[in-house]
């Protein structure tokens, strides 16, 4: 047995992490529909006005503004309609002064005419149209390149594309946009107790939870996962595998392995073929992780416990590789309640507690590190500082949700 017997701080961890992690410089091409949620690589500039043309911004009456002047509620104008536009179809005749054009909303503006004046405004009688209030220059018409004007740059490098900025490509005729590429991730499960979901277990064997949870935070945030076969618990087949990953990966993530057994040989083999930057936080759960770099390849060895995993996964592994993506931090929503029963934690241990929020109040679901339904419950989490060792019923805390 190696008990970790030297614990840095969540605060010092969390910026050995910051310092090792890096953007990736990679690039691909996508097309403009699998663009979401990436992160651009190139500054976009429009080849043409938004809109290409002034247009209606309403249902009505293309006119002359001067035309309107003198109209009031019961003194109307009335024009003279002498024709129709829809949506899309090009004008086949000029307003000219006491006549006016019905258009619909997005159709062209015809020549001659500088403003439009809504239907709900009007009254029809045959061809007349009576105007029951004055307009003003311009009114309800959306200019030519208004929105964006030829040559200017609708998006820059390093926006991240949400469902608008995907619009905006989409109004200047982008079918293929240049984003930064996902980092790859491998993820690679330890442990001779470990089974394959699917698999039909052995006694004394557990299903391997953790693959698939790491595999959901990757997937979420950016990345693109590789779960690895699951590797034996010895030196030798270790070194084989980190050796192999570190060719094809931005990221290894080891899961299990990272404790103080016998057979946790992680930190050695880690040692051995790069740097261990730490072993071991003062946190709960998830003490025993390690933290490493196998050449320019971070690796994470998470603690083998489902709970303790996953925590984990939340407090480093989101962080680190939304950096590496380029993505923006993740934002939580966060609710302030009061605590429903009183809560003992250790003190000198940063403690991340699960709860679930009923009547207004928070819960802990928290059973011990060994059981995924802690999380699998739980609505969130609430910290605890170490130097924090109750928490009273009715203490207002802090609940991160889980997205």
């Amino acid at each position: 047995m190696k008990p970790l017997r030297s614990l840095i701080s969540l605060e010092e961890a969390s910026k050995r992490v910051d310092e090792a992690i890096h953007p990736l410089d990679g690039v691909e091409e996508v097309e403009l529909d699998l663009s979401l949620n990436r992160v651009l690589a190139e500054d976009v500039v429009s080849p043409l006005d938004i809109p290409p043309y002034s247009r209606a911004a309403m249902d009505g009456y293309a006119l002359i503004a001067e035309d309107t002047f003198q109209a009031g509620k019961f003194s109307p104008v009335s024009l003279e309609c002498t024709d129709v536009i829809h949506a899309g179809q090009v004008p086949r005749t000029k307003v000219e002064r006491g006549k006016c054009i019905q258009i619909a909303t997005g159709a062209m503006l015809p020549e001659g005419a500088d403003s439009v004046i809504k239907v709900e405004n009007t009254d029809r009688e045959g061809d007349k149209v009576l105007i029951f209030g004055p307009l003003y220059p311009s009114a309800h018409v959306s200019k030519q390149g208004e929105d964006v004007k030829s040559g200017a740059t609708v998006l820059h490098q390093g926006d991240y594309l949400v469902p608008s900025r995907v619009g905006a490509l989409a109004a200047i005729g982008r079918e293929r946009v240049k984003v930064f590429a996902r980092p790859r991730v491998t993820v690679i499960p330890t442990g001779d107790e470990v089974a394959p979901v699917g698999s039909k277990i052995k006694e004394g064997q557990v299903f391997d939870i953790n693959s698939h949870t790491l595999y959901s935070i990757l997937a979420e945030n950016g990345c693109e996962p590789i779960i690895h076969p699951i590797v034996g618990d010895d030196i030798h087949s270790l070194t084989k595998v980190l050796e192999e990953s570190m060719l094809n990966s931005d990221m290894i993530v080891m899961s299990g392995g990272s404790s103080a057994g016998d057979r946790d040989v992680l930190e050695d083999v880690v040692a051995d073929l790069g740097e261990v930057i730490f072993h071991g936080v003062q946190i709960k759960p998830g003490k025993p992780t390690i933290f490493g770099r196998l050449g320019e390849v971070p690796i994470f060895g998470m603690p083998g416990y489902p709970t303790s995993c996953l925590t984990n996964g939340y407090i480093f592994l989101v962080d680190a590789v939304r950096k590496m993506a380029r993505l923006p931090a993740k934002r939580y929503e966060v609710v302030e309640v009061p605590l429903g029963k009183k809560i003992t934690a250790q003190l000198g241990r940063h403690m991340f507690l699960t709860v679930v929020i009923r009547d207004g109040q928070a819960f802990p679901v928290f059973k011990e590190s060994g059981t995924i339904t802690s999380m699998a419950y739980a609505d969130g989490w609430i910290q605890i500082p170490p130097n924090v060792d109750l928490l009273d019923k009715g203490a207002l805390v802090k609940v991160h949700i889980f997205q």
